[in-house]
């Protein structure tokens, strides 16, 4: 029989595929930005090079697949899907969180997708606030090493837990819970928002604990309020859920927020990210990956070609917006002027 975390999680799969979950209003702020067009680049579009290494790992991109699902049977093959694909193109992945399967240890194959990305740069996952619910490090180590993980993501979601009937909602002293095991873990921690952002002091406080990157996971994207609305089962959190459709730090705000505070932090984004150009400019923002998530889900329920294709697609949209934006690397996408604020927008 399915436990509570496999249904929870068969639902938010069922309502991100089914349902327009995305903020109505709010925007990731991406749309204000258009680059400088370029006319005459002095560039070889064949020879971009979009290649980075992050964590020690050689990317041939700095793409991305945003931590997701597991804990379902349809999950595993999902997990599988993205895991082949993004092997292939050399880009980094993150899977759901792992609790289900820490909980519920036969849930854990739904999650290992090793022996089908043996290079992979995998990031494992869980959500912070369990360390306020009798996780400890080791927790942590044993989701890390039921994976083969390069890294762990604790992930930051008090907005979402907190319009869950059956939510967590005891996000106090997790700071000094998060130094401990980054200070404890034998692979780097990154910190993620699920959707709304991370302000310059929930940054600065990552970063006195220890983490080694922070993904912002702005808001502009998937509403976990929305997709809550869908699971609840009552008027008044229906109510509730509702009226923080729209709450968040934009995607591109946040990004520069998080850059302006910690200029050597490592950061990765993500937040209704949708194509390559999107992805390219996060980066000129001042970030070093860029993550989708609902594109790769999508193409995931289908199969590992669909994906493939995703990629493939988005890595196209990257290598050509630097192509017109005159810049032939990742350091040249960053330099500054590469952006514009003047451009149109509504």
């Amino acid at each position: 029989m399915p436990g509570i975390h496999a249904n929870r999680k068969s639902d938010h799969i069922r309502i991100n595929l089914e349902e327009n979950v995305d903020s109505p209003w709010l925007t990731t702020g991406l749309e204000r930005f258009c680059f400088l067009h370029q006319g005459l680049p002095e560039l070889d579009l064949e020879t971009i090079d979009t290649s980075i290494t992050v964590m020690g790992k050689q990317l041939c991109a700095p793409i991305l697949i945003s931590s997701m699902t597991g804990g379902t049977e349809e999950a595993q093959q999902i997990n599988l899907n993205l895991a082949i694909a993004a092997e292939t193109a050399g880009i980094a992945m993150g899977l759901g969180s792992q609790r289900a399967a820490i909980e519920e240890p036969e849930q854990a194959h739904t999650f290992q997708v090793r022996r089908v990305a043996p290079n992979l740069l995998l990031f494992a996952n869980l959500g912070a606030v369990q360390l306020n619910k009798g996780y400890t490090a080791e927790h942590c180590l044993r989701a890390v090493e039921m994976i083969e993980a390069d890294a762990l993501i604790l992930h930051l979601n008090p907005l979402q837990e907190a319009v869950q009937a059956d939510g967590d909602w005891n996000w106090s002293g997790l700071a000094q819970k998060i130094e401990r095991v980054c200070s404890t873990l034998p692979v780097p921690v990154i910190a993620k928002e699920v959707g709304w952002g991370i302000s310059p002091q929930t940054a600065r406080r990552l970063a006195d604990a220890g983490v080694a990157a922070i993904d912002v996971a702005g808001g502009g994207g998937t509403s976990w309020t929305e997709v809550e609305y869908h699971r609840a089962a009552t008027t008044r959190l229906r109510r509730l859920t509702r009226a923080f459709t729209d709450w968040g730090i934009p995607t591109a705000e946040s990004i520069m927020l998080v850059r302006q505070e910690l200029p050597q932090m490592p950061i990765f984004a993500s937040g209704g990210l949708r194509n390559g150009i999107d992805i390219a400019k996060c980066l000129a923002l001042g970030a070093d990956l860029g993550g989708m998530a609902g594109p790769f889900l999508k193409a995931a329920v289908v199969s590992s070609e669909d994906v493939a294709e995703e990629i493939e697609i988005t890595l196209a949209e990257l290598r050509l917006a630097m192509f017109a934006a005159g810049a032939g690397t990742l350091s040249a996408l960053r330099e500054p002027g590469r952006l514009t604020v003047a451009c149109r927008y509504t």
